[in-house]
C-alpha cells in the first residue's frame, strides 16, 4: 500500500510540474513591447547538400534565439516575464535572475543572409542563394534559412609568376608543403592560407620587409564547367600599388639586440632610471637595477643573435620561451629598419631588435577545497592550500609549497580517518645533466618533489615519504611529456591493529598492507587539440600515465637480504614491483548558448610480480567521489560486485583494473551560475584474488553486470579565476546487490551523495 501511495504521488508531483510548465509557456511574451514578437528559434536547411553540416553556418547568423536547455525549456526566460513591469523590487529582482526575451528584428535577417552568402564564397561556394522564410503564431517567431549551395571549382592547373628570382627559387623549391593542390576545390579560404603560408617562408629568409599584399591570386574558370587554372603572382608592389611602385625585395640583418628584463611601461621615466647592463653572446641584457631576472637566464632564452639574418621564426621561437617561463605579464618584441644616414651605399640592410619584458608577480597562493556526504551520513572534506614563487633563485625556477589534509567522519559516530601531508616542489627552465639544445622554441623544465603524507585510521597509521626527478617539455603545440626516471616512496605502517590484519581474508590485500620500499621510473604523455586554459571551442585531450617499479633492484636480487617471507628487503623493507598504466581521455562538444557536453573515458590497469603479489596501497585504483562516481563516496565502490569490506571503518574499496566512463551536459542559468546533469558509469577490479573472493575479480561474462551506474545534477559558480562545484549523484545500479533504483527509492539511506569540488570534474 505504501509503495502504491508513494508511486502515485511521485505521478501526480510530475503531472503537476507539466501542467505548470505548460501554462507559463506562454508567459514568455508577456514582457514585449506592443507590436513585437519574439524569436522562438533558428533554423538552417540546406537544400542540396547532405555533407555540409548546418553548424558551420550558425555562427553567421546575427540574431540568436533564446537558449533552451532542458527538455527544450528555458525557465530562466520564465522567471524573467513573471516581472510586473514597474522596474522596482520584485520587478528588478526577477529581472536580475531571469533571462530577457529576444525581440526578433527583421533587419537581422536580411544581415544574416548576406553574412552567409559572404561565408559560402569564402568557403568557395560561388553563387549560393539563400532564402529567408519567416512564420510567426502566438507572438513567436521562427526563423528558416533555406540555403542553396552554389558551384564549386577543382584547380586543373597552378601557375607561378615571381618577379624576383631570389624568391622564386625560394617558393619553386617548397611547393611540396603548399596548400593549394591540383584537384582541390579553391576558394578564398585555401589562398588566404597559402599566402600566409608563403608571406612566413619568405620572411623567414631574411625579407622583413615581404607581406603577403606582395601575392596576387587570379582564377580562370572561362574554360571547363568546373575547372579552375590558378595564376599565383609574387610582384615587386603591393595590391594597393601599380608597376610603377615596383622595388627590390631585400634580405635584412640583426645589427643588435637589446633585452630590457623589468620594463615598466607604466613609468614615464624608465630609461632615466636604467642603471645596469651586460652584454653575453652580443646580446645586450638592460635593467634598472633591481636584478630581477640573472642575465645569462635570459640571454640563454633568446633565439636572436647580432649578424644573423632576419627570420620570423626565430622571433616566434624567443616571444614562445619567454612566455612560457611564466614570469613575464608583457613579452614585446620590436623589430626597427636601420636607416642610411650617410647616404653612402650600405653592405647590407639592418634591423634592430628590442626586447621589452614587464614582470609579473613573482608570489601567491592557491586553494583548492572538497567535499562530500552521502546517504549513509558520511562526510568528507579535503582543503588544501599551496604557495608558490615563480622566480626562486633569479632564473625562473617555480617553487612550491603545499599542505593538504582529508578528514572522514560520521555525526554522532566515533568514526573518522586523518590524512595530512606536505609537498615541496622545484622547477627549473632547464635539463639538468642533459643538454636541451634540441629545444629551439619550447622551454624544457627539470621536476624535483618531496612529499609527506600521514594517515591516521582506525586500523593503522600509516606514513609515506616520496622523491621523484624528472623533465617535463612539449613538442609542438598539442604534445607534452613527463618523464620521471627517480620515482621513490617510502611506506611505513604503525599501530597496525592485529584483528584488522587478520580480518583481511585475502592474501593479496593483506600484501598491500605491509611496509615496502618503491624505487622505479614513470611517464606521461598528453595530448590535447587547444592547450589554452579556457578553451571556448569544441576540443580532445587525452593522458597516459605508465609507472614501472622495481626492475633495476631485481638485478640485484642475489645480494639483497631475505624477509621472513621470502621476499628481497632494501634497509629491512621488502621492494615493491609492478607496472601500471593509466588512460584518460576526454572530449568536450561546445554548442551555440554556452551549452556544452563533456564525456570522459578512463581505464586503469596494474599487475605486480616478482617480489610483490600486490601492488602497493597507494597505487591501486579506486572509485568514487567528486571526479568519479558521483553517487558514491570516495573509495566506496567495487571491487567487482562485492560488499563493503566491514573491516574499515571508512570505505578502502581498492582494485588492480579500473574503467570509468562519465558523461555531463552543461549549460548556464543565470548570472555566474551554471547547471549541470551527468551521468557516471564504471567501477574497479581485481586481477588476481583468493579462492571465495570471485565477485571482485575482472572477468567476460560478468563485466557489464558489476558496471556501476549513476546519474544526478549538479550547479556550478563560474568566477572565471575558479569555479566552485556542487554535485549531486544518485545510484542508479549497484552492483553489490544487482538492484536498479527508482524514484521508489529517491532520496533514501545508501542511494546518493552530495560532492563539492573546485573546477569541472573533467
Amino acid at each position: 500500500m505504501y509503495l502504491y501511495m508513494r508511486k502515485s504521488s511521485i505521478l501526480k508531483i510530475l503531472a503537476f510540474i507539466f501542467i505548470i510548465l505548460s501554462a507559463v509557456s506562454c508567459g514568455t511574451v508577456k514582457m514585449l513591447p506592443e507590436g513585437t514578437t519574439r524569436l522562438k528559434d533558428n533554423k538552417i536547411k540546406i537544400t542540396n547538400s547532405t555533407k555540409f553540416h548546418e553548424s558551420n553556418l550558425e555562427p553567421y547568423i546575427r540574431q540568436k534565439s533564446n537558449t533552451n536547455f532542458i527538455f527544450a525549456v528555458n525557465p530562466f526566460l520564465h522567471i524573467y516575464n513573471w516581472s510586473n513591469g514597474k522596474g522596482k523590487g520584485w520587478d528588478k529582482f526577477m529581472q536580475s535572475i531571469g533571462q530577457a526575451p529576444v525581440v526578433f528584428d527583421s533587419n537581422l535577417v536580411v544581415k544574416s543572409k548576406d553574412n552567409i552568402l559572404n561565408h559560402l564564397d569564402y568557403l568557395g561556394y560561388y553563387n549560393s542563394s539563400v532564402d529567408a522564410d519567416v512564420s510567426t503564431k502566438n507572438r513567436l517567431t521562427v526563423v528558416e534559412y533555406n540555403v542553396t549551395l552554389g558551384r564549386r571549382y577543382r584547380i586543373s592547373d597552378i601557375r607561378y609568376i615571381i618577379a624576383d628570382t631570389n624568391i622564386k627559387a625560394l617558393v619553386l623549391s617548397d611547393t611540396l608543403n603548399s596548400l593549394i593542390k591540383r584537384g582541390d576545390f579553391i576558394s578564398e579560404k585555401t589562398l588566404t592560407e597559402e599566402s600566409a603560408r608563403l608571406e612566413s617562408l619568405v620572411r623567414n629568409h631574411g625579407y622583413y620587409n615581404f607581406s603577403r599584399n606582395y601575392i596576387f591570386a587570379e582564377a580562370d574558370t572561362s574554360g571547363s564547367r568546373a575547372d579552375a587554372n590558378l595564376l599565383l603572382r609574387i610582384e615587386n608592389f603591393t595590391r594597393n600599388e601599380t608597376s610603377k611602385d615596383s622595388r627590390e625585395h631585400k634580405q635584412y640583418y640583426i645589427r643588435k639586440v637589446d633585452i630590457y628584463s623589468d620594463y615598466d611601461p607604466t613609468s614615464v621615466d624608465y630609461d632615466s632610471i636604467l642603471k645596469d647592463s651586460v652584454v653575453i653572446g652580443g646580446v645586450t641584457v638592460i635593467n634598472s637595477g633591481k636584478q630581477n631576472f640573472r642575465p645569462k637566464v635570459i640571454a640563454k632564452l633568446n633565439r636572436l643573435v647580432p649578424g644573423q639574418l632576419y627570420s620570423e621564426s626565430l622571433s616566434g621561437k624567443t616571444y614562445d620561451r619567454l612566455v612560457a617561463l611564466r614570469n613575464f605579464s608583457g613579452v614585446n618584441l620590436q623589430f626597427d629598419e636601420v636607416k642610411n644616414t650617410d647616404n653612402k651605399v650600405k653592405a647590407k640592410e639592418e634591423v634592430d631588435c628590442t626586447i621589452r619584458l614587464t614582470p609579473s608577480k613573482p608570489q601567491g597562493y592557491k586553494i583548492n577545497l572538497e567535499a562530500s556526504s552521502n546517504s549513509n551520513n558520511l562526510w568528507g572534506i579535503s582543503p588544501a592550500v599551496s604557495y608558490y614563487h615563480k622566480n626562486l633563485f633569479r632564473g625562473g625556477e617555480w617553487f612550491t609549497l603545499g599542505l593538504m589534509g582529508n578528514s572522514q567522519f560520521k555525526l554522532n559516530d566515533d568514526t573518522k580517518s586523518t590524512e595530512l601531508g606536505v609537498s615541496a616542489g622545484l622547477s627549473i627552465p632547464n635539463f639538468l645533466m642533459i643538454p636541451d639544445r634540441i629545444f629551439k622554441s619550447n622551454l624544457p623544465r627539470t621536476e624535483i618533489g618531496v612529499t609527506y603524507n600521514y594517515q591516521s585510521r582506525k586500523e593503522f597509521t600509516r606514513n609515506l615519504i616520496s622523491l621523484n626527478y624528472g623533465y617535463n617539455w612539449k613538442m609542438g603545440e598539442r604534445f607534452f611529456y613527463r618523464f620521471d626516471p627517480v620515482q621513490l616512496s617510502i611506506i611505513k605502517l604503525f599501530n597496525l591493529s592485529n584483528s584488522f590484519y587478520q580480518s583481511l581474508s585475502d592474501p593479496f590485500l593483506k600484501d598491500a598492507y605491509k611496509n615496502h620500499f618503491d624505487l622505479g621510473a614513470g611517464g606521461t604523455v598528453f595530448y590535447t587539440t587547444d592547450a589554452s586554459p579556457n578553451p571556448k571551442k569544441t576540443y580532445f585531450y587525452a593522458r597516459w600515465t605508465n609507472n614501472l617499479s622495481g626492475n633495476i633492484l631485481s638485478l640485484f636480487n642475489k645480494t639483497l637480504p631475505l624477509d621472513s617471507t621470502g621476499n628481497r628487503t632494501v634497509w629491512n623493507t621488502r621492494y615493491a614491483q609492478y607496472v601500471r598504466s593509466d588512460i584518460t581521455a576526454v572530449y568536450t562538444l561546445r554548442f551555440k548558448g554556452k551549452t556544452s557536453l563533456a564525456t570522459r573515458f578512463n581505464i586503469g590497469v596494474g599487475y605486480a610480480y616478482g617480489n610483490s603479489s600486490s601492488m602497493p596501497f597507494e597505487k591501486l585504483f579506486y572509485a568514487g567521489g567528486a571526479n568519479s562516481l558521483r553517487g558514491w563516496q570516495s573509495r566506496s565502490v567495487g571491487p567487482g560486485s562485492s560488499q563493503m569490506d566491514t573491516t574499515f571503518s571508512i570505505p578502502n574499496q581498492t582494485g588492480d583494473f579500473k574503467f570509468e566512463i562519465n558523461s555531463e551536459y552543461r549549460f548556464p542559468l543565470f548570472w555566474k551560475i551554471e547547471g549541470a546533469l551527468f551521468v557516471d558509469a564504471g567501477n574497479i577490479w581485481n586481477l588476481k584474488a583468493e579462492e571465495g573472493r570471485e565477485e571482485t575479480l575482472l572477468k567476460k561474462d560478468t563485466f557489464l553486470k558489476t558496471i556501476a551506474l549513476n546519474w544526478g545534477g549538479g550547479l556550478r559558480l563560474n568566477l572565471e579565476f575558479v569555479i566552485l562545484r556542487l554535485d549531486m549523484g544518485i545510484i542508479a545500479y549497484d552492483p553489490r546487490t544487482s538492484k536498479w533504483y527508482g524514484f521508489n527509492n529517491f532520496l533514501r539511506r545508501n542511494t546518493y551523495s552530495l560532492q563539492f569540488g573546485v573546477g569541472y570534474p573533467f
